[in-house]
């Protein structure tokens, strides 16, 4: 099966994938959705099967992580797959691993070795805790990131104990920064003609979505709790209970907190010497919200979404995610996007969340069949089909 061609931004870039699971093939993934020739390079054998999700070849996490690209297999265990991998690494732009730290050095496809072979290669290691450090070994997983991470210590009411997001935000959180790495690699090497060892993990991400909590913490030494679903600073913002359901209100300064009173019936909060202040109604946050959840809880969910934006106050829904993709502007934002299988039919992955205007995200191949592009791909390194059957015969490929 040839992968149509790639007509995006990255088109001219070629990236050899070695990732499983979520976080490296999220980076890979990227690069794949805006056009680079993403080829997966997986060990032959069966196709994963249903008892294993995100290993499920025709299930939704397979499928969407791995659209645009394309599929060898290639036994790394064979001292043979390592020549044919060696071979494509000696012109291709980028690699992505997320092996342990020390599995690549053992299967001799480490940065030292494949930069020396071509000196402009870019190679992204993606890890659970880094490549070096004392916890360098250990096994990465997202809700050890979550928790490790700080995560899951602001996440939840107060007094509930910890609870960790529910989506794997450390994978992908650290899959986007890997495929920022590598970007912004390719980039300098337009100026100095050379690749570079670009890392990160999930550790590493997960600190860095803490954003303003850990930078509190590190300017003011105080460690934040959890505050539920009331935010730390904008007071009043939260979830609000109404006759049919829940809406969220977010409230920062004081002019939308006078316009969200206004909205409410409910002039007369703007003055209560308790909340006529950001710094009353932070101390007295409990009463203010009791009072507005109150009246809230008097008219249905559309009403007030309608009312409070009307009203110049941030309010939406609450909804399930079979809601939100109900939604008129979630349809209108294309988020999801219709794709072909050839076993599967028509079927919808999740579309890019960033648009661009001359080159956009499309789906030019949907995820192929394990080792769909093989022969294509070691045919165009030089092998013919005598080779190539001996390879097959022999279990490298």
């Amino acid at each position: 099966m040839t992968q149509p061609p790639a007509d995006g931004a990255l088109a001219r870039f070629t990236v050899l994938d070695l990732t499983r699971y979520r976080a490296g093939p999220t980076a890979a993934r990227q690069l794949a959705d805006w056009g680079a020739d993403v080829i997966k390079v997986e060990a032959p054998g069966t196709p994963g099967t249903a008892s294993d999700p995100i290993k499920a070849r025709h299930g939704p996490d397979f499928q969407n992580l791995h659209r645009n690209k394309r599929s060898l297999t290639l036994n790394l265990k064979e001292p043979d797959g390592v020549a044919i991998f060696k071979r494509l690494a000696e012109s291709a732009d980028v690699v992505v691993e997320n092996y342990r730290p020390d599995v690549k050095h053992r299967l001799g496809i480490d940065y030292e070795t494949l930069s020396a072979l071509n000196p402009r290669l870019v190679y992204a290691s993606l890890s659970g805790f880094g490549q070096d450090g004392p916890y360098a070994k250990r096994p990465g997983f997202d809700q050890i990131a979550q928790g490790m991470g700080g995560l899951m210590s602001i996440t939840g009411e107060p007094g509930r104990g910890p609870m960790r997001v529910g989506i794997p935000v450390a994978d992908l959180s650290a899959g986007l920064y890997t495929a920022i790495g590598i970007l912004v690699a390719l980039l300098e090497r337009e100026h100095s003609g050379k690749g570079q060892w670009v890392q990160s993990s999930l550790l590493q991400a997960m600190i860095a979505q803490l954003d303003f909590q850990a930078a509190r913490y590190l300017f003011e030494g105080e460690a934040p709790g959890q505050a539920g679903n009331d935010h730390p600073t904008s007071i009043p913002t939260g979830v609000f209970e109404t006759a049919d359901g829940h809406i969220n209100i977010a409230t920062s300064g004081g002019a939308i907190y006078e316009r969200l009173c206004e909205a409410l019936g409910m002039p007369e909060l703007i003055t209560d010497p308790r909340f006529a202040t950001g710094d009353g109604r932070s101390k007295n946050r409990a009463a203010l919200n009791a009072l507005i959840n109150e009246r809230t809880r008097t008219r249905p969910s559309t009403d007030w979404v309608e009312a409070f934006n009307q009203a110049g106050v941030p309010c939406g829904p609450i909804y399930a995610i079979d809601e939100m993709f109900a939604d008129p502007q979630v349809q209108h934002l294309g988020m999801a996007h219709p794709v072909e299988h050839p076993i599967l039919g028509e079927t919808r992955i999740v579309s890019q969340a960033a648009r661009l205007s001359r080159t956009p995200f499309n789906v030019h191949g949907a995820t192929p069949e394990l080792g769909a592009h093989t022969d294509e791909i070691l045919g165009a390194l030089g092998y013919d089909a005598a080779e190539i059957a001996d390879l097959r015969g022999r279990g490298v490929v």
